[in-house]
């Protein structure tokens, strides 16, 4: 079949009207494909977010939340009834008892005889003597004179008795007790093994000070045994004004040249302060005067000897930061051991828990007043 010129021409267009038609079709898909192209963009940077987004909420850890402080039976460990027991036989109502503190006192000084004898004095040994060490039976020192030089002419309580008597341990009772001032009312004070007195703690400890004892382990562990530059213990020093520093030089070998160091260091600084050196025949006495009262550990504690001094040579004697738990007596919140630190102490030498029962019982007898941070006193 024929098909004729018009129809050939309907159907085919003219050249114009194809290039016409093309070109709006190409148009037309390239509008598309640009669209096509922002969309995927699009898709593809909702995807990223939603990745990253994920990604940040599954690496993001909330912190955690702060738990609170336990209650104290859940941090004492079994203290708390013992604690009970302490604070019944403690009376914050203490009155001294005159007849229990003569008939005490009177024990003490004729079995030790502290108040003449606790400190080596050149008046009580003389050039030539021998010392018996306290700690080492065995071991003998001749006084030399270079020795007896370092000791003190007299006894540093001469023939007086001291009205009111603050014997000041390190307990971390101390801290927050407000003690100071009632501490420093004291007549004579008497602190143990060269604590801290700077502003941080005066408000509670006090500043001032007659005696202080310097026990070889503080040398040893602070001063590096007095071996290189002293300036820091000189230093140290300062804060105790015209004190007396207590030193157990006799105690064993090993604390004698230690000792020796501490005294010349005081003279080559010019310290106010000056030593003094523990008696080991009264040493020898007050451990079995107490190991008869029912103290059997292997040395005594620093404390219980300053408080039985003190009972010698004064009227009134009053304990501060004698507290052997960890935690306090009011609140049962947790003490450090010390009131400036947490170092402990030898269980091995010590035995602090029944030292201070003695102490509580002499509270309770009237004999001297226990102070559990409540000051002022009275």
């Amino acid at each position: 079949m024929d098909i004729g010129p018009e129809v050939l021409h309907s159907a085919m267009g003219s050249p114009a009207e194809t290039g016409a038609k093309q070109r709006s079709g190409m148009a037309a898909g390239m509008s598309f494909m640009i669209a096509l192209l922002c969309f995927g963009s699009l898709l593809s940077t909702i995807t990223w977010y939603m990745v990253d987004d994920e990604s940040a909420v599954g690496s993001y850890k909330a912190p955690p939340q702060k738990k609170s402080p336990p209650e104290p039976s859940a941090f004492c460990k079994g203290c708390r009834e013992q604690i009970y027991s302490v604070l019944k036989r403690h009376s914050n109502n203490w009155q001294k008892n005159v007849e229990n503190h003569q008939a005490f006192t009177a024990k003490l000084s004729s079995s030790c005889r502290g108040f003449e004898r606790a400190i080596v004095t050149q008046a009580n040994t003389a050039v030539g003597s021998k010392i018996q060490y306290d700690g080492e039976k065995n071991r003998i020192l001749q006084v030399t004179p270079a020795i007896f030089k370092t000791f003190i002419k007299e006894h540093p309580f001469g023939n007086r008795t001291f009205d009111t008597c603050a014997v000041v341990g390190n307990g971390g009772i101390l801290m927050d007790s407000g003690c100071g001032k009632t501490i420093d009312s004291a007549q004579y004070v008497i602190r143990c093994n060269l604590p801290p007195l700077n502003d941080e703690y005066n408000k509670h400890v006090g500043v001032k000070t007659d005696l202080v004892t310097a026990n070889p382990s503080i040398l040893k562990e602070k001063y590096e045994s007095l071996m290189g530059r002293r300036r820091s213990f000189a230093e140290r020093l300062q804060s105790y004004g015209k004190a007396q520093i207590l030193l157990p030089a006799f105690s064993f070998g090993s604390n004698t040249a230690l000792s020796m160091r501490a005294a010349y260091t005081m003279d080559d600084f010019a310290s106010s302060t000056h030593p003094v050196f523990f008696n080991p025949d009264y040493l020898r006495n007050l451990s079995r005067f107490w190991n008869a009262n029912g103290l059997k550990s292997r040395r005594l504690s620093t404390g219980i000897m300053m408080a039985s001094l003190a009972l010698e040579a004064c009227s009134n004697v009053h304990l501060y930061g004698f507290w052997p738990f960890s935690n306090h007596p009011h609140g049962l919140y947790t003490l450090t051991n010390h009131y400036y630190d947490d170092r402990k102490v030898n269980a091995k030498f010590h035995a602090m828990p029944v030292e201070f029962d003695l102490l509580l019982k002499l509270h309770s007898q009237g004999v001297l007043r226990l102070h559990l941070g409540d000051c002022p006193a009275k």
